[in-house]
């Protein structure tokens, strides 16, 4: 018989939307608690899970982690809270998921996975964007061998972001939110170019603060060697009338191009052009085999069941969320400096210990 995990979603925010990709799996999970310092919140998001509501609890304290019926805590707080919320978890001896960033610094990245190891449990961060079907084609068509050699990658996160977004406190503050337009906008974009192409070798980047009143960067750009030998170039805005997510590929045989929703840029339609003597028939050939499956949170939450029922890793580990921060923490360190930051970064090294 299927286990059926029981979930405790803390942070009814951004929570609203692990609700739902929850909620697509019910044979799979129970949403048994919201919890959230504002009840109301946490009352209306309970009213929006199907079947019987989950119980509010107003707090995230150690009533709720004693709880043995609870099996996930689900960590859904502003950034500056997430080190403490994870560690807390796994040591009151539950699985934990966390949204991005996981916490602020390789420092606290590396310290968390230590304390996730020794407490027996699953840490797990959210990258829900990396489950989508045309990505799945694409990586398919990378992992086969069937694109060839990767010459250059584009990514485009061009989205608009005002007074009203930054009217919530935290945002836009470096104590907070730890970081601006690369940590909390382009983060998911550059992590599927990571996960196409693979790791980075080297980065220069430039950040500027151009479209609101705040201490983090709402406009960037960044030229990334990347250890295959590729060029990758980033793009960051908050000031864009025209909002876009879209990834490019130009490789030996195809040139991918993302399509998808703007917060979903990883679900299809992607779009793969051959290159001649390459055809259509070649390309429909290369597609063959390729997974489709849950897309968004369902398909992060489907894998993590599978990897709990398996004893696997989970879908996205610790080690992957390590290195989408150490590619922002050099993107920063190169920005402050104005010279080219290689990677790894390491104990020792500038930045190691906080993001900015």
């Amino acid at each position: 018989m299927t286990r059926r995990y029981r979930v405790a979603i803390v942070g009814a925010g951004i929570g609203a939307q692990h609700v739902a990709g929850f909620a697509a799996l019910p044979e799979l999970f129970d949403i048994a608690v919201i919890c959230d310092r504002d009840q109301k919140r946490a009352a209306d998001l309970a009213a929006k899970v199907p079947g019987r509501p989950p119980e509010i609890h107003g707090d995230y304290d150690a009533a709720l982690l004693a709880r043995g019926d609870i099996d996930i805590v689900d960590i859904c707080l502003p950034p500056f809270l997430h080190f403490d919320a994870i560690r807390q978890g796994l040591e009151a001896g539950k699985h934990v998921v966390c949204e991005k960033p996981l916490v602020g610094s390789l420092a606290e990245v590396d310290r968390i996975a230590q304390i996730a190891a020794a407490s027996g449990r699953v840490l797990m961060p959210v990258f829900q964007v990396r489950f989508g079907n045309g990505l799945a084609q694409a990586k398919h068509l990378i992992d086969s061998g069937a694109a060839g050699k990767i010459y250059l990658a584009t990514v485009e996160t061009h989205w608009s972001r005002g007074a009203d977004y930054y009217a919530i406190p935290w945002r836009g503050t470096r104590a907070y939110e730890l970081g601006g337009a690369f940590l909390g906008h382009g983060i998911h974009a550059h992590d599927i170019l990571t996960t196409l192409v693979g790791p980075v070798a080297s980065v220069s980047a430039a950040t500027a603060i151009r479209v609101n009143p705040i201490e983090t960067e709402d406009c960037g750009g960044a030229v990334l060697t990347m250890r295959d030998g590729s060029i990758a170039l980033l793009s960051v805005t908050l000031g864009s009338a025209e909002q876009i997510t879209r990834i490019r590929i130009a490789c030996e045989n195809v040139t991918i191009t993302s399509g998808g929703e703007l917060y979903m840029s990883s679900k299809s339609p992607w779009h793969f052009t051959p290159c001649p003597p390459k055809d259509e028939a070649w390309l429909a050939r290369a597609l063959e085999g390729a997974p489709q499956g849950h897309e968004g949170f369902a398909g992060q939450f489907a894998a993590f069941h599978a990897a709990l029922e398996s004893g696997a890793p989970p879908p996205v580990t610790v080690g992957e969320a390590r290195q989408a921060l150490e590619l922002i923490t050099a993107i920063y360190r190169s920005a402050r400096t104005g010279q080219r930051v290689d990677l790894p970064i390491g104990p020792g090294d500038a930045g190691y210990d906080s993001l900015l």
